[in-house]
């Protein structure tokens, strides 16, 4: 996904946060309430990197994410189960899988290489391993960071376990070399012998990228053992292992289990190797590209290497396109025909493309581009993904048990086909987008209407969706406008027909829509205040015929703008800040409000957002410091695209007004005269829903901390007291946003940062419901 740097921040942030305060007593933990928590149903949604099968288990396939966690999958029809989702705030930096393993002699272990980011200002990554395919895992810190989600991060695998002896595992680290563990990953030790020569930054490379992360280059990519020949119970001899560099050795060898390395003779030095598969005849087959991907490529190969003679053989389908703009990454070999192997494309000019060979390269068979031959993608499991085209082909595995069975990586999750030897009789493969369970996306902003549909989302990279049914994805993208990154979405608290949402549009669409019908169809308006306007905050009034928008172009922000005939012409309201984040009174049409936090100003219009009134915001324990400037989450007060340091309009009372500050909660009943909720030390998401039997205050919903405890909390009685509402099992890592459903009350949903919208229900209500 293209969150690179969404996250950096909110990681050291969190370790801050919530570590304990020195000598304060233990307060008393909140109760809790059992929920049961499901997936609202979008597929994929995000970079899935990479695939493990496993050779003796039919059915077992395990996959990655870039910042979404890992999956496992038990058979061709199951959904993928998450395996991460235990991973709280304090470790939201393993939610990004740089690398996964599988032990071939022992199906029930599985080794994920975690974290998100190699930037000095992140926790070190760590090893999780699991005896029990993912159900519960150890950690082993490692002493070096890993980079899920950043350049190269679809190459690999860069950890790998010694199919001959189980205890041993090696992992190439980004910065620091190559590491061997002896005893299942429970520790390592750096590889002295593998020369730091090998790895280190060359100057073709150029510097390092500006913001301190790693762009993948010159970092081991994969490591590969050879198995043949060797004892069962005793360390693999011939290891392989690739670096993703040019203009010089890029594959070396150990033919001592590790303890000596030399590079392989003759290697290509033209481009950098991603991936690699040896066949069973001794064939080691190599994917090779530019730059470590995935973004743009100027040129790539595909070699194979006779490991019994040495010789190399340059097998790169359609090389002139090669030469100058297309790379190579996915390759496989089928497990029961060596010479049968696919290889898939990066960067590609026109779209990508996957070639299938049955003499071990001497000839392709082009699968995407093959005229009435050509690959057929249905998008029915996931309809949005038809406005979408192939790209980010990092990994294509071919099912060791299945020779017809096939997977590849793509940007927003994965393509599946069950037909792959259709393409030697010349007719089309047929893929589908079997990823149910898999849930990557980041959600920006989350509406579920008093009326109509369950929800309604905005989501980073994509268009958003109208969830007509939580449990199946929506039926394709909202438009017009085709939004590439959503930012905001809302609606009318008493006309819920009447929804707006605002990002990037594409294809020369405006950056805001609107719908008159509860999400059914949507229209542009006729007018923008900005043109280049596509970020911002929205806020519509009670019955409908307002709107204000609060525009961002790129770092500018402008003074919120109001329209009262649907876009037709834009006032700027000049009585409020740059910047200023508006929110409509849920009741009185004619009122909205607004906050400058960090002023100590608090505005109010009374005349449908004509004009504003200033007064102070008179916090009770002081104004709040103004946090620093930069990059997400770089304000110490976390990520700026959640939910805290806002303003929320409390649904059902007239003026009554929340301040969920990111260190605490705020009420002022009367709209006047703020009082701090007792508890509540820390606030990430906050959000309103249906009042509970015989409560007059709606249920009131955040992710923070509430008596010392990091949590999803509850309130039905105005935010007095809380119930925890999330287990240690469901914790999502990071979560930006939460709401409540106005139709039901219990029903929340959580807007995660990588692992998509999740909702839950009471269990008692889920039993009754059955």
């Amino acid at each position: 996904m293209t969150h690179t740097s969404r996250l950096l921040a909110a990681l050291s942030l969190a370790m801050a946060t919530l570590l304990p305060t020195a000598h304060a007593a233990p307060p008393t933990k909140a109760p809790s309430t059992p929920y049961t928590w499901r997936n609202v149903a979008i597929v994929g949604g995000g970079f899935v990197d990479g695939f493990a099968f496993h050779p003796t288990v039919p059915g077992l396939v395990y996959s990655r994410t870039d910042m979404g966690g890992a999956y496992r999958r038990d058979s061709g029809d199951a959904a993928w189960q998450p395996l991460l989702d235990w991973l709280p705030l304090a470790d939201v930096n393993l939610m990004g899988v740089e690398s996964l393993a599988i032990d071939p002699s022992d199906p029930d272990r599985i080794y994920l290489a975690t974290g998100t980011y190699t930037v000095p200002s992140v926790p070190n990554g760590a090893l999780l391993r699991s005896r029990d395919r993912g159900r519960s895992f150890e950690r082993t810190p490692l002493p070096f960071k890993l980079g899920g989600n950043e350049g190269g991060r679809g190459n690999g695998e860069r950890l790998a376990v010694d199919p001959l002896d189980g205890r041993v595992l090696f992992i190439g680290s980004r910065n620091d070399g190559l590491w061997r563990s002896s005893d299942h990953g429970a520790s390592f030790q750096r590889v002295n012998s593998f020369p730091d020569s090998a790895w280190q930054r060359l100057p073709i490379d150029g510097p390092p990228p500006s913001w301190g992360g790693s762009d993948g280059r010159s970092t081991p990519v994969f490591v590969l053992f050879d198995q043949r020949g060797g004892v069962k119970g005793q360390p693999t001899q011939t290891i392989y292992v690739g670096i993703a560099t040019k203009t010089r050795p890029s594959l070396w060898r150990s033919q001592d289990a590790g303890a000596t390395w030399a590079p392989v003779p003759s290697s290509p030095t033209e481009h950098r190797p991603l991936r690699a598969a040896l066949a069973a005849d001794g064939q080691l087959y190599i994917a090779y590209a530019s730059e470590p991907g995935p973004h743009k490529q100027t040129g790539g190969a595909v070699w194979r290497f006779d490991t019994h003679t040495g010789a190399w053989t340059d097998i790169t389908p359609e090389p002139e396109l090669a030469r100058t703009a297309s790379g190579y990454a996915g390759i496989s070999v089928d497990a029961k025909q060596p010479r049968h192997l696919v290889v898939s494309s990066l960067g590609r000019p026109g779209g990508e493309d996957m070639f299938r060979s049955l003499d071990g390269g001497a000839t392709w068979r082009n699968l995407v581009h093959a005229g009435s031959a050509s690959a057929v993608f249905d998008p029915i499991d996931a309809p949005y993904v038809a406005d979408t085209g192939l790209h980010w082909l990092h990994d294509l595995q071919i099912n060791p048990h299945n020779p017809d069975n096939a997977l590849v990586t793509i940007g927003y999750g994965l393509w599946e086909t069950d037909n792959l030897t259709a393409a030697d009789r010349g007719q089309p493969t047929r893929w589908r987008m079997k990823a149910r369970g898999i849930e990557e996306t980041v959600a920006l902003a989350l509406y579920s209407p008093t009326q109509g549909v369950p929800l309604v989302s905005a989501i980073g990279d994509y268009s958003g969706f109208v969830h007509t049914d939580l449990d199946k994805p929506a039926p394709g993208n909202p438009k017009p406008p085709f939004l590439g990154n959503t930012h905001d979405v809302t609606g009318a608290e008493l006309a819920p027909n009447v929804m707006v949402r605002m990002g990037h549009g594409r294809n020369g669409g405006k950056h805001i829509g609107y719908s008159l019908d509860g999400g059914t169809t949507w229209q542009e308006p006729a007018t923008v205040p900005d043109p280049k306007a596509n970020e911002g905050y929205l806020a519509v009034s009670a019955d409908g015929k307002a709107w204000i928008w609060t525009p961002k172009a790129g770092r500018e922000w402008g003074v919120p703008q109001l329209t009262t005939d649907q876009g037709a012409s834009w006032t700027p309201i000049a009585s409020l800040p740059k910047g200023t984040r508006v929110v409509a009174d849920r009741v009185n049409p004619h009122r909205f409000h607004a906050m400058a936090l960090f002023d100590d100003q608090l505005f109010t219009s009374m005349d449908g957002g004509k004009t504003f009134q200033a007064r102070p915001l008179a916090l009770p324990d002081g104004t709040v410091a103004r946090p620093g400037s930069g990059s997400h989450n770089a304000s110490g007060r976390g990520d700026d695209r959640g939910g805290q340091d806002r303003l929320y309009a409390t649904p059902g009372r007239e003026g009554d007004l929340w301040v969920a500050a990111f260190h605490g909660l705020y009420r002022a009943a009367d709209g006047k005269s703020f009082k701090r909720m007792p508890g509540v030390t820390e606030i990430h998401a906050f959000g309103f829903g249906r009042a509970a039997s015989g409560r007059k205050e709606p249920a009131v919903y955040l992710m923070g901390t509430v008596a010392g405890q990091h949590g999803l909390f509850q309130s039905i009685d105005g935010g007095q007291t809380w119930r925890r509402i999330n287990d240690d099992a469901h914790q999502w890592g990071l979560v930006l946003h939460v709401s409540g459903d106005p139709k039901t009350f219990g029903r929340v949903y959580v807007g995660t940062h990588g692992r998509g919208i999740v909702y839950g229900d009471p269990v008692t209500q889920v039993v009754k419901a059955k």
